[in-house]
């Protein structure tokens, strides 16, 4: 993946090589066909350092699901995180209303985040995060429109440093993809993903 920040703005060409070393494994990481990934502005208040990555999930001229990655580092460490690096998350997805109408459905997709987590054998700590479900119903002259429902995942975790204090940052990104495909309702991309439940194929698929 190409820098698209000119001027490096979000330091990851000159700051410290943990951060760098660990954003060179984000850009090196090769994804799934349906997973279309580039870089984006990341948020610069939240950490000295930081590294954003948009994705959409895609079949064919359809968008199933969207997110984004955010990479934070602070090398003097931060006491909420408990490490110097955090992983920031958005994905969201549209459900069929009777999906979305299930009350254990946010249990279930923080389960795919902490499952997809421990599929590739992660370990991370201190982790949160909300599920929010959101319908739309439509009035007037938009009443032939069937109702929508939305599902949000934010959720943010302390990845393990490893070796020169840099972590598997592109096992997360994996994992994170893994999760993204998840919520699109894709097959699993592999054997150690089998275990993984998939969401039911939505009522309609955004067109791009």
């Amino acid at each position: 993946m190409d820098d698209a920040n000119e001027g490096d703005p979000d330091g990851t060409r000159s700051g410290p090589p943990p951060f760098r070393a660990a954003v060179d494994q984000l850009r090196a990481a090769r994804l799934r066909p349906q997973i279309e990934m580039e870089p984006t502005p990341a948020p610069k208040r939240l950490a000295p350092f930081a590294y954003a990555l948009e994705a959409t999930v895609v079949d064919g001229d359809q968008d199933l699901a969207d997110g984004r990655l955010v990479l934070l580092h602070d090398p003097d460490g931060h006491d909420a995180w408990r490490g110097t690096f955090r992983l920031v998350t958005l994905v969201r997805a549209e459900l069929e209303p009777e999906m979305a109408a299930d009350p254990l459905l946010p249990e279930v997709c923080w389960s795919w985040l902490t499952g997809a987590l421990q599929t590739r054998g992660l370990t991370y700590g201190e982790p949160s995060g909300t599920v929010t479900r959101a319908g739309s119903h439509y009035f007037g002259g938009l009443a032939e429109r069937p109702a929508t429902s939305q599902i949000e995942i934010r959720a943010s975790w302390t990845p393990r440093e490893g070796l020169g204090g840099v972590p598997e940052a592109a096992a997360h990104l994996a994992s994170w993809c893994d999760l993204l495909a998840q919520v699109a309702g894709l097959p699993p991309a592999g054997p150690g993903d089998a275990s993984v439940v998939t969401l039911p194929q939505r009522r309609g698929p955004q067109s791009r």
